[in-house]
């Protein structure tokens, strides 16, 4: 039996199919030249990060300041990756990765299972079990990959050169965001029993520890190829409009199915009403990490394909002052709004990034940074829910259950009879 699509599917099938034909024809017939076309594809990847900050903080309630940490991460590891590839000739990078993330996967599902059943364990001596295992499953990859690696750079030159070349790319974007989807797990075991206010401080906190390990990545991480704090050159610029559209609209897929089913609606219970939860028998701490490492999963697949995109990556791109942008677009375009955060991530890089670049006077170019908090400003004095509020357009809107009618009985026949 064939299972038909509904009118709202093939409409925002239909509508990104058009939107994406449309630029392309428009860079194509250089009406969109290289600037804008970089625009664009900006503006698709902030779209990704701040979906997964507004699952985190808009659905789940957890205010995390963290997100810009993980998108480093995500930009870094892939960077490294095909670095690696297309200037050393090697699919190093790209074993050591999978087999780090594939053994460590393993490992934390394995452990969950067992640690579930011990009472009484906190959360700090859970992390240092789960640490102490990922750390020994990472540096078990690093020895097999480097015997492994040989042969699966062979089977990659087999491929004609191009093609090799997206192949490693996809599976470093991929591969990318499963890191940082991981580390944001151990990371959450300790700190997602604080309250919403002191788990933004240890997430920005979090943040800036990336950006220093960055500045110092040559020297004391021993990565000499992304040259710390001069900035990681020779990166290959992969990212095309294809690849941002169609990451964009599998991410959109992914959390608006999340949010349909029983998993979104315990999570979004959680921000509700944390007790209420509870008393319902919801897992608090289960909800949390999951909506958290999904968010960090999204945050790490749009770094992945931002560093893709100019084909250089500095650790300042990634400062703690950056990493208010998705917070910033999550509520300009409306907390728990999937559409109003696509809106926002897509007017942030076309304003921003794009009109008031070109068109402020020579040497005012920073005031762009006093015009968008502006509009913020007025914004929230406005519409404090943001521009969209809670709206979404059909296809992301939340079917609810219907509501249910009382059973006849005779007794109530009996009643409504006697009434009239």
């Amino acid at each position: 039996m064939t299972k038909k699509f509904s009118k709202s599917t093939l409409w925002f099938l239909g509508a990104s199919i058009l939107a994406y034909a449309v630029l392309e024809i428009l860079i194509s017939t250089q009406i969109l030249n290289t600037f804008w076309n970089t625009i664009i594809r900006i503006g698709g990847v902030m779209a990704i990060v701040s979906i997964g900050l507004n699952l985190i903080y808009g659905f789940n309630g957890q205010f995390s300041l963290g997100q810009w940490g993980f998108y480093a991460i995500g930009a870094y590891a892939a960077a490294d990756v095909t670095y690696r590839w297309s200037i050393n000739k090697s699919a190093d990078g790209l074993v050591v990765l999978f087999l780090a993330t594939t053994l460590s996967g393993i490992v934390i599902l394995w452990l969950r299972k067992k640690l579930a059943n011990i009472r009484g364990l906190d959360p700090l001596s859970a992390f240092t079990i789960y640490l102490a295992a990922t750390i020994i499953m990472s540096a078990l990859a690093w020895w097999v990959g480097i015997a492994v690696t040989p042969a699966v750079t062979g089977a990659l030159n087999i491929l004609p050169a191009p093609v090799a070349m997206q192949v490693v790319f996809v599976i470093a974007v991929l591969l990318s965001a499963i890191l940082a989807a991981e580390i944001s797990f151990l990371f959450g075991l300790p700190i997602l029993s604080l309250g919403s206010d002191y788990f933004g401080i240890a997430t920005l906190g979090f943040s800036i520890i990336v950006k220093i390990l960055l500045d110092n990545s040559d020297t004391l991480l021993g990565f000499v190829e992304m040259k710390g704090a001069r900035g990681m050159v020779g990166i290959p610029k992969e990212t095309s409009l294809f690849w941002v559209f169609f990451f964009l609209v599998v991410s959109v897929v992914l959390v608006r199915n999340l949010l349909r089913s029983s998993y979104g609606r315990a999570i979004i219970s959680v921000r509700e009403d944390e007790i209420a939860a509870k008393a319902m028998g919801i897992d608090i701490a289960e909800y949390k990490i999951l909506a958290f490492v999904l968010g960090s999963f999204l945050a790490g697949l749009a770094g992945g394909l931002y560093a893709h995109i100019n084909g250089f990556l500095h650790p300042n791109t990634f400062n703690f002052i950056k990493s208010f942008d998705p917070m910033i677009i999550i509520v300009f375009g409306g907390l728990g709004s999937i559409t109003g955060t696509v809106f926002a991530a897509f007017a942030w890089a076309l304003i921003l990034e794009g009109v008031l670049r070109l068109f402020l006077p020579q040497g005012f170019e920073t005031w762009r940074f006093v015009v968008y908090p502006l509009l913020l400003l007025v914004t929230m004095l406005l519409r404090p829910k943001g521009i969209f509020g809670e709206y979404e357009i059909p296809f992301l809107r939340q079917i609810l259950p219907p509501i249910r009618k009382p059973a006849e009985t005779p007794e109530n026949n009996s009643t409504v009879e006697a009434q009239s």
